[in-house]
């Protein structure tokens, strides 16, 4: 058996034990928590193809999957939520008007800086335009804003969505994100790589300072709850005399059955999305483009001999990723029912994505979604294996010992020793990832 026959018989084999794993979560524990790891993984799975888009087909290092993935989480609160009238009332029209003008100022500014010579004339006037701009910009928004903001804040205070099916907000999710990846790849792919990552970090955090501080849009710290669902509700489940009678057939009380049957419309949804993405990442991948992605990624100077655009090609796979990590955070924002923005943290959104693609391997598509759901998996299982060895190894030492306490009070990071065994293990034994690109 060749090399490559051994890797394509090792996938099949990975993704069983992934399967076993969570049906002993369901067996040991219950299927409700096997179902809830189930379809986070098949999230994170889909945030690391967006990361390996970028990294393993072109080599660009994206260091803000966390800003990509507010952005979708933002755009379910902009499609799905009913508008608030009271709110459009009081300061809706304003608010437009001022977004207008604020993209107005910068196109301006824009074409002044193409078509005027260089020199401190231009220098003078593109600075004189942006300040006027910018109290411009703010006499519009601010009073819209306040006026925005004072509508039963308790329960409101923004301007709410669009109304639109939530499913809807799962494409656009991913193109708010493509939006903020493309101004931001368009000013730094020019330069030197690592100005990528610093930019990436700086726009991921500017979108998240932003949904914190903007009432007027996302209702801010006070999170968006009740977010439209694409599957039933439980409680309407529970009531309906279908299931019901289906519970009856399977011996099962009604509360927990609605619970995992929600969770597994959940799970199709998703499957569904991943294998659209997978398939469509497989067919760039073995294409002509796929191929010069690759040639580029490993040596870009050939490529540009050939004459290959490679800053284009960067920006437009740099987008294409970045699209894809805002689907998967529309979907989590989804499955999770609200939009907390204080949830949003790097070591979640950013670091464990980036281990999921390194572990899984960097260049393979069925390798990102094998190190999403492994990695989650582990991330969420780690803790309560750790608390059961700790009271194992602990059951002889009496109540008092300061040596017992201290173990039961570090059970919480065993976590994060956990993920920084794995990847080390996996760097040094495998380098290139459990499932190594083609």
């Amino acid at each position: 058996m060749t090399q490559s026959d051994m890797k394509k018989s090792r996938a099949p084999l990975y993704f069983l034990a992934m399967a076993l794993l969570i049906s002993a979560v369901g067996l040991l524990q219950s299927w409700n928590s096997a179902l809830s790891i189930l379809n986070m993984g098949l999230i994170s799975a889909i945030m690391a193809l967006g990361v390996n888009l970028q990294w393993g087909y072109a080599g660009l290092f994206n260091v803000g999957v966390m800003g990509f993935v507010a952005l979708g989480g933002l755009a379910v609160v902009l499609t799905s939520m009913p508008p608030v009238p009271a709110a459009w009332s009081a300061g809706g029209g304003r608010i437009i008007a001022a977004l207008v003008v604020g993209v107005m100022i910068i196109a301006g500014a824009a074409v002044l800086w193409k078509r005027m010579p260089k020199g401190r004339t231009r220098g003078l006037v593109l600075t004189a335009v942006l300040i006027l701009g910018f109290f411009l910009f703010r006499f519009l928004l601010d009073p819209a804003v306040a006026a925005i903001e004072a509508v039963d804040p308790a329960v409101s205070g923004y301007l709410g969505g669009l109304g639109l099916p939530v499913i809807l907000a799962w494409p656009v999710g991913g193109i708010l994100a493509a939006g903020a990846a493309w101004l931001v790849a368009k000013t730094a792919l020019g330069l030197r790589s690592d100005y990528l990552a610093i930019a990436t970090l700086g726009i991921a955090e500017i979108i998240l300072a932003v949904m914190k501080n903007e009432d007027w849009l996302s209702r801010g710290v006070k999170n968006v709850n009740g977010l439209p669902r694409p599957v039933p509700n439980e409680i309407d489940l529970q009531n309906a005399q279908w299931f019901l009678d289906m519970m009856v057939r399977f011996g099962m009380d009604p509360t927990t059955g609605s619970s995992i049957f929600v969770k597994l419309l959940y799970a199709l949804l998703f499957l569904a999305v991943i294998i659209l993405i997978v398939t469509a990442m497989e067919l760039a991948l073995k294409s002509p483009w796929g191929r010069m992605m690759r040639a580029i990624r490993d040596n870009e100077t050939a490529a540009e001999a050939m004459g290959k655009n490679v800053t284009g090609r960067h920006l437009q796979i740099f987008v294409l990723g970045a699209a894809i990590i805002g689907v998967a955070g529309a979907m989590m924002t989804t499955l999770d029912g609200q939009l907390t923005p204080t949830t949003y943290q790097p070591l979640r959104y950013t670091f464990l994505v980036w281990v999921m693609v390194i572990v899984g391997g960097s260049g393979n598509n069925w390798g990102a979604v094998l190190g999403g759901m492994l990695i989650w998996f582990l991330w969420i299982e780690v803790e309560p294996i750790g608390a059961w060895i700790v009271n194992v190894i602990t059951s002889g030492m009496d109540d008092g010992s300061s040596f017992k306490a201290g173990l039961i009070e570090r059970v919480a990071y065993m976590r994060y020793l956990t993920m920084g065994v794995i990847l080390l293990v996996v760097l040094r034994f495998s380098p290139r990832g459990l499932l190594p690109e083609k």
